[in-house]
């Protein structure tokens, strides 16, 4: 158990949220402005206008299906969750996490709050969120692995893909490495987490924080219930959150052709390789939503590949308008919606808990 919260280290926990916060704003200015003086704003627009109804309509598609497979994915690691809850979940979580600096974990915090109220218990609700998590890191740590091999297969890579490539191959043995010794033992589970807590607290105490504790039994704990989702749920989970990647990478994809960015200057697996990049560069929330700092890294990789400066800005825009923008509108809708309801009957399939988690 953690520490209780005093005043005065809710006081610094705020001072730093605004400190955060300040710096978050600061750099996305700053990016913007680097990239307007980079990117002839009149032809930028004139990509956008030109494109037709029907273009727009496309993309307004495959941005609404990609909203969806949020939901999916959170159906597949959450038995019993229904679609409707899981999008007003998925997308007011989303919300949160592009627009509040620390919003991964506020939103975290929500989704105990939501589940909760629909009868899941803390301990399901973890294995939940964990089991996502990882799911999610090893796609996103895999990507860059196979851009890498299709752009070699097309007969060319960069240094930079290159690069990219081996942070994910690194990160991606990694994470299967300890996910893996955690489920192969309960001893092994129970050391990992006893080392987790270790390095928690020492963590903690840098910012002038108690200590943790009961790390070693969350973590057993955790195995046992990852064990049976897993086994259970492996190939849905998989496919979903394959899926969702996918979803967010063909919204770019249509977004540059529509603007006039061909094949011919750049592939569609080249645009695979730039889009794996720039999600490790966001693997680190240094900006809420990694707002300026995906556009530096589409515009930045997706010019170098042979696309028009003007072109590639007018897609990342409309990309970045219908995956970053879109949800926040989505999501305030929906946390609104939640807020409104008095649902407190537990899903088909969950398990009670006393008392939802504020």
């Amino acid at each position: 158990m953690a520490d209780e919260e005093t005043p005065t280290t809710s006081r610094r926990s705020r001072t730093r949220l605004v400190v955060q916060g300040l710096l978050s704003l600061v750099l996305v200015v700053a990016i913007f402005y680097y990239l307007l003086t980079k990117i002839d704003l009149a032809q930028t627009w004139a990509a956008i206008t030109d494109m037709t109804w029907q273009e727009l309509a496309t993309l307004g598609l495959l941005a609404v299906w990609n909203l969806c497979t949020y939901a999916l994915v959170w159906m597949a690691v959450t038995p019993g969750l229904g679609f409707w809850r899981a999008m007003v979940m998925t997308q007011a979580t989303t919300a949160v996490a592009n627009t509040v600096p620390g919003g991964s974990a506020i939103g975290i915090g929500m989704t105990y709050s939501m589940l909760g109220s629909w009868g899941y218990s803390r301990s399901r609700t973890t294995t939940a969120v964990l089991v996502s998590g990882v799911w999610n890191s090893f796609i996103k740590l895999g990507m860059p692995v196979l851009a890498l091999a299709l752009v070699l297969l097309g007969g060319g890579a960069g240094g930079g893909r290159v690069i990219a490539a081996l942070v994910g191959i690194a990160g991606l043995v990694t994470a299967i490495v300890v996910f893996a010794l955690m489920l192969r033992s309960e001893d092994q589970a129970r050391r990992f987490g006893l080392l987790a807590g270790r390095i928690a607290t020492r963590l903690r105490r840098i910012i002038g924080r108690g200590p943790v504790s009961g790390w070693e039994l969350a973590t057993v704990k955790f195995r046992a219930r990852t064990i049976d989702l897993v086994a259970h749920r492996w190939i849905s989970i998989t496919v979903w959150s394959l899926v969702s990647h996918l979803s967010l990478y063909a919204v770019l994809l249509v977004a540059l052709r529509d603007v006039g960015v061909s094949d011919a200057e750049v592939g569609w697996a080249e645009v695979l390789a730039v889009f794996a990049f720039a999600r490790l560069v966001t693997a680190i929330p240094i900006t809420p939503g990694g707002a300026g700092l995906v556009e530096a890294a589409l515009i930045a990789g997706l010019v170098g590949a042979g696309g028009d400066s003007s072109q590639v800005a007018a897609a990342v825009l409309i990309y970045r308008a219908l995956t970053w923008a879109l949800p926040i509108l989505v999501g305030i809708g929906c946390y609104v919606w939640w807020r409104r309801q008095a649902w407190t009957t537990p899903t088909h399939g969950a398990q009670p808990t006393a008392g939802a988690p504020q």
